[in-house]
Parts: structure tokens; sequence; C-alpha cells
């Protein structure tokens, strides 16, 4: 897979710099990968650099939906994206696989080797006739791209907002919670006290009737020895 990258990667230096000098219109690169593709990061980090780099090409990442099996979805999978890859690999014969780089044939030029042109210029369109059709229908896709990105992005805000409020509320709740049961355990000391309070005083009227009982048993048994002395 690296040594594709490696083709592929270099012939697109060579592409890019040819159209840079003769074509008035940017050049397309739409890359087809997925977040699901284990090989696909190096070929994004590249679109990524690119995109930065040009100006004088549009950049577009086919987020594709055949790798959502695994069991982590990619947020940015589309199924337009998978269908137009379909149609590139039964123009190719090749059928469809990440990561891929799709540039207009005609742009190619000779530069490059032979080697590194063929093997990149497999993965490209043949000619078209009309050129302006070819760039309305890539607005049309990047447009679509872009609107689907962007309703993703806004779904994901609604998601993030509404966990943001639930986390909020169930904060609340929390807090609520620890509230009454502070307030509770607060009523219990006080109960506490009071019973343990009244224990006490118990306790001290009981010592003290003891001993006026005891002082008065005293009284008796002394009136008791007079009588009989």
């Amino acid at each position: 897979m690296r040594s594709w990258q490696v083709l592929v990667f270099g012939t697109l230096a060579a592409v890019f710099s040819h159209a840079a000098a003769a074509a008035d219109r940017p050049v397309v690169v739409e890359l087809f990968t997925s977040q699901g593709c284990s090989s696909c990061p190096p070929a994004n980090a590249f679109l990524n650099e690119l995109s930065k780099q040009r100006s004088d090409v549009l950049a577009l990442a086919f987020h594709v939906t055949y790798w959502d099996y695994l069991g982590w979805k990619d947020p940015f999978s589309m199924q337009t994206a998978t269908d137009r890859q379909a149609r590139y690999g039964q123009r190719f014969g090749d059928g469809s696989y990440t990561p891929e780089i799709v540039v207009p044939r005609d742009l190619a030029g000779d530069s490059g080797t032979k080697k590194a042109a063929r093997k990149a210029q497999s993965r490209r369109p043949q000619k078209h006739a009309k050129t302006t059709a070819d760039d309305a229908a890539d607005r049309k896709a990047a447009q679509a791209f872009e609107k689907e990105q962007a309703r993703r992005e806004r779904e994901r805000a609604r998601e993030q907002e509404a966990q943001r409020k639930q986390r909020e509320r169930r904060q609340k709740d929390v807090d609520k919670a620890q509230s009454a049961l502070d307030a509770a355990r607060q009523r219990h000391d006080q109960d506490a006290a009071g019973i343990q309070a009244k224990i006490e005083d118990l306790e001290e009227q009981s010592r003290a009737e003891e001993a006026r009982w005891g002082k008065e048993r005293s009284k008796l048994e002394a009136a008791l020895r007079r009588a009989r002395g």
C-alpha cells in the first residue's frame, strides 16, 4: 500500500505543476476515504496539505459507507460518495477501494516516470470532451459534499447541545438529591442531639430522685431506731 502511495503522490506533484502552467481552472482532486480504513490517514494528510499549499487545487474528500460495517460508523460517510466511486470503478474496471485518488487524466502530461504515470493514470477518468459540463458536475459534487458536511456539523452541534443540557439536568438532579440528603442528615443530627439531651435530663432526674429517696430512707430508719430505743 505504501509503494502505491509513493507512486501516486509523486505523480500528482508532476500533475499539479503541469496543470498550473496549462490550465485556467482548478485541478479537481478527489480522495475516496473512510475513518474505518487503516491505510487512509496518509492519503488524508496528503490531501489536507495539498489544499493548504496549492490555491490552484480543489481538494475533495469523499467518505464512503462500505467501511461502516466494522461497527464504527464514519460520521462523514455518504451514500452519494460510495455511488460516485462505484461509477469510477465501472469506468476503470477495478471496483472500489480506499484510499483512492482521482484526478483528470488530461492534466497528467508527460512528467514523471512512466511507471508512476501509469499507476496514477489508472485511477483517472477518461478525458472528457465537454469541460464545461465536467466543471459543473465537479462544482455540483463539491457543493453537495459541503452541504452534507454542513448538515452533519449542524446535527453534531445539536447533539452536543442536547447532551450538554442533559448533563446539566442530571447535575441539577444530583445537586438537588445531595441537598435533600444533607438536610435529612442535619435533621437527623438535630433529632439525635435532642434525644440525647432528653436522655441525659432523665438520667439527671433519676439520680436526683434516688438521692432524695435515700435521704428519706435514712430519716425513716433514724426515726425507727429512736422509737425502738
